[in-house]
């Protein structure tokens, strides 16, 4: 690709599309080669489906190989819009190619639902339309939770810490993709970022893995399992899901899990070098865990009290619920909308507020939470003292004025596209209470909605207007809204 050494962006056009085209282009060989593994895996259990792999790795090759040829001869100035259109496009070309299987094996044989599925592993949402998971092939089961994987991080984050070759580029990819309201840099360099990041989800994904061996899964089972928790993302290998192995300890190492995948990964880097209390002293940290405990703790002594279980199965089963909604997981063990109802408020509000910033959990984020909260006191303050100087801090740092308005914005603009979703599924024909809650779980990448679309139930029967509409929330849900939807904007597409 060519050098731009003046400093400045070409003039010549709004995006670089040569150089948008080259980054996908490898991207997706990047997908190839996951294809590939998933090759082996089918060639291990001596399965057919390898051939499905097969031929989805060889159009992933000559597509990315096309793009790069176009490409080549790239400028390789990265501006932060040739930044949104690859990210935005990446997860789009990445679901596209990536349910080639589920069409090529008959699995999900509608367009509609194979896209479907393959977005919501990607965006690691975990609602499914397969029915039949205890007979699908180990390949095919594999690929499903590799995706929550890769999408857990991110796929240009995963891209950037295998293979560091966008240069400057890399903090306009990172950036992009990367969710919640500030970004971290734990090192000078992105990629080094990224590498870090990568090695402690590697490390807890071996130890998450090793813990569900240890409790009765086999070593198949516990890697898929152990690739959607700690991509919260709520795929399973058995249709039943985690109610399958009826285990308490594999119960509670799963909620551990998934909590700990809620974390902010940057502070988890740090408890890596010894540096725990930047974990304890984190606001976002004690909102997120204090939810989580208060919310289960309310919903154990309505269990209990209610005589739905004894003690400590109520306890047990109110932390594994709260924790796969909380964190956007979507793994099951009970049936929740058999609870009492004042228990799916509380829920409804976990899905909404999701996880912590720099972590692979969806929803609004605990650090919005905390923001708007102070934010909300410090107006109470003002109209006793409206001369006061009051100041958002977080973390012993005072929050500017132009995050506060991002936080209000983002969180407003939230609301408005659960709206949105509700009055369009509510058009396909969805009762009121399932187009809300799954319109807020696709949002939020949760995967469990009520109703219908609870977690007793998959989205087979979902229309396939509505499947497409799931689809395209989880996409933005996943991106955080704005790094999508900017793409259809006018203010986009015209220079300054």
């Amino acid at each position: 690709m060519k050098k731009n050494h003046s400093g400045q962006a070409p003039l010549k056009h709004i995006i670089n599309a040569k150089l948008i085209a080259y980054v996908i282009g490898i991207l997706t060989w990047v997908e190839g080669g996951l294809l590939l593994l998933c090759m082996g895996v089918s060639l291990f259990y001596h399965e057919a489906h390898y051939l499905h792999f097969l031929y989805a790795a060889g159009i992933n090759l000559l597509a990315g190989g096309a793009l790069v040829a176009y490409g080549h001869g790239a400028d390789t100035w990265m501006t932060r819009r040739d930044g949104y259109c690859i990210v935005s496009l990446t997860w789009v070309i990445f679901t596209l190619l990536g349910m080639v299987p589920f069409l090529l094996s008959g699995d999900i044989p509608s367009v509609a639902g194979a896209f479907f599925e393959t977005m919501s592993g990607f965006t690691t949402t975990g609602f499914t339309v397969v029915d039949h998971l205890d007979t699908m092939s180990k390949g095919m089961l594999f690929w499903r939770a590799l995706t929550q994987w890769v999408g857990g991080l991110g796929i240009v984050c995963f891209t950037i810490a295998l293979l560091p070759i966008f240069g400057g580029g890399n903090l306009q990819l990172f950036s992009a993709e990367a969710t919640g309201v500030t970004h971290d840099k734990l090192h000078p360099k992105i990629s080094m970022t990224t590498k870090l990041i990568w090695t402690v989800y590697i490390l807890l994904t071996s130890l998450c893995t090793v813990l569900l061996w240890a409790g009765g899964m086999n070593v198949f089972d516990a890697v898929c399992h152990a690739f959607s928790i700690m991509g919260t993302g709520g795929f399973s290998t058995k249709q039943a899901s985690i109610a399958y192995w009826d285990s308490p300890f594999i119960e509670y190492v799963t909620s551990v899990f998934m909590i700990l995948a809620s974390f902010n990964f940057s502070l988890l880097v740090l408890c890596l070098k010894g540096k725990f209390r930047k974990l304890s002293d984190d606001c976002e940290t004690r909102w997120f865990v204090g939810s989580v405990a208060l919310i289960t703790l309310a919903i154990t002594a309505a269990l209990f009290l209610q005589g739905y279980y004894p003690l400590e199965e109520s306890f047990r089963k109110a932390l594994f619920q709260v924790s796969t909604i909380h964190t956007s997981c979507g793994l099951v063990t009970d049936d929740y909308t058999l609870w009492p109802h004042f228990t799916w408020i509380l829920l409804l509000f976990a899905m909404l507020a999701g996880g912590c910033t720099g972590s692979t959990a969806g929803g609004i984020k605990d650090l919005r939470f905390a923001i708007l909260y102070h934010g909300i006191c410090n107006e109470f303050k003002r109209l006793i003292h409206p001369n006061a100087v009051l100041p958002v801090r977080i973390n012993q740092h005072v929050v500017s004025h132009t995050t506060l308005h991002t936080v209000a914005m983002f969180t407003l603009f939230y609301l408005m596209c659960s709206f949105v979703g509700t009055l369009l599924f509510m058009l396909c024909g969805i009762d009121f209470l399932e187009a809300l809650t799954t319109a807020i779980a696709a949002l939020g990448n949760t995967g469990v909605g009520f109703g219908v679309y609870g977690p007793a139930y998959t989205m087979s029967g979902m229309p396939d207007a509505a499947q497409w509409i799931v689809s395209f929330l989880m996409l933005i849900g996943r991106l955080e809204l704005f790094s999508v939807l900017i793409l259809f904007s006018p203010v986009f597409w015209k220079e300054w």
